[in-house]
């Protein structure tokens, strides 16, 4: 069952990408994060306020990983996507995401010390440079002068966030049911989008509001948000931050096939070459690195035996 969540919230998310790239042009993105959760705090509340009630000592012994939890991985990392499919393709956007497991990798290693063996960091090198030629979208020229679109530098600051969002998961108490963590976590990422909104709004820039508008912001409200969230945070606690961090793989592929039917965006060849160098990467440095500790476990176990 986790399996199947996880791959369902994949394709959710892919969804929002492309949704969010549809509507760029008549949604400004502050507002979009904000009525995109708003409207998925007002489904949810009624639901979820008396289990935050109950909950509430356990939620202030850990308000501060909390209100974390909340802010990186529900207010900023929308947010930032939104931001960046303003100027830049859908299918460019999640490609990037498929490095979400090589930085959860590299974080890990980083600063809690889990042991990365050298052809690893050879794969965490291999997929990076494959994440730059996306966001140079193959100019080498872009590279030598730094002349990077935003959006790419968005999306790769969201991908970023979502890879300490997975890791600090670890530290969310086990007590806290999903559900009750998810309302919390919204109800935080709409008080701290909400100034965010208005900001928008009083420097001229207001939704243009219609039948596309509108259902978008209903879908992604419900699906990438409510039931992804639960989908993922589920997968996470079953399988751990690194194994859930696999299904992005998914995501060109979902990205792809959305971008091209709903938004006709045309796929380069540098993103064939940017997500091949990403994939190898992530063989190398996930794969491999997930062979090795299982040989390195089962030698531990025949020399206790």
């Amino acid at each position: 069952m986790p399996y199947f969540l996880l791959t369902v919230t994949v394709l959710f998310w892919a969804g929002n990408f492309v949704t969010a790239r549809g509507v760029s042009a008549d949604f400004p993105p502050l507002t979009m994060s904000f009525m995109r959760w708003g409207l998925a705090l007002l489904i949810i509340l009624p639901f979820v306020l008396p289990r935050i009630w109950h909950k509430r000592e356990l939620i202030r012994q850990h308000l501060p990983i909390l209100i974390t939890l909340a802010v990186v991985g529900v207010a900023s990392f929308n947010t930032l996507i939104y931001l960046g499919v303003q100027t830049t393709q859908a299918t460019n956007a999640t490609l990037m995401q498929s490095a979400i497991p090589i930085i959860i990798l590299v974080i890990c290693s980083l600063f809690l010390g889990e042991t990365v063996v050298r052809r690893q960091w050879l794969g965490v090198f291999i997929s990076l440079t494959g994440v730059m030629l996306l966001i140079a979208k193959g100019d080498l020229q872009v590279l030598l002068t730094l002349s990077f679109n935003t959006g790419d530098l968005w999306i790769l600051a969201a991908v970023l966030c979502w890879s300490v969002y997975s890791v600090l998961l670890r530290w969310k108490p086990v007590e806290l049911d999903g559900f009750t963590f998810l309302g919390f976590t919204v109800l935080v990422a709409v008080i701290v989008l909400f100034p965010l909104m208005l900001t928008e709004v009083l420097n001229g820039e207001k939704p243009n509001w219609g039948p596309n508008t509108l259902s978008a912001i209903i879908y992604m409200a419900i699906c990438p948000s409510i039931l992804s969230y639960i989908f993922w945070n589920r997968g996470v606690a079953q399988l751990g931050a690194a194994t859930a961090g696999l299904f992005f793989h998914l995501m060109p592929l979902f990205g792809l096939i959305l971008s091209v039917i709903f938004l006709n965006e045309t796929v380069e060849p540098f993103h064939f070459v940017g997500m091949g160098l990403i994939f190898c990467g992530i063989y190398l440095a996930i794969l491999t690195g997930t062979r090795h500790n299982d040989k390195k476990v089962q030698t531990d176990a025949d020399n206790a035996g």
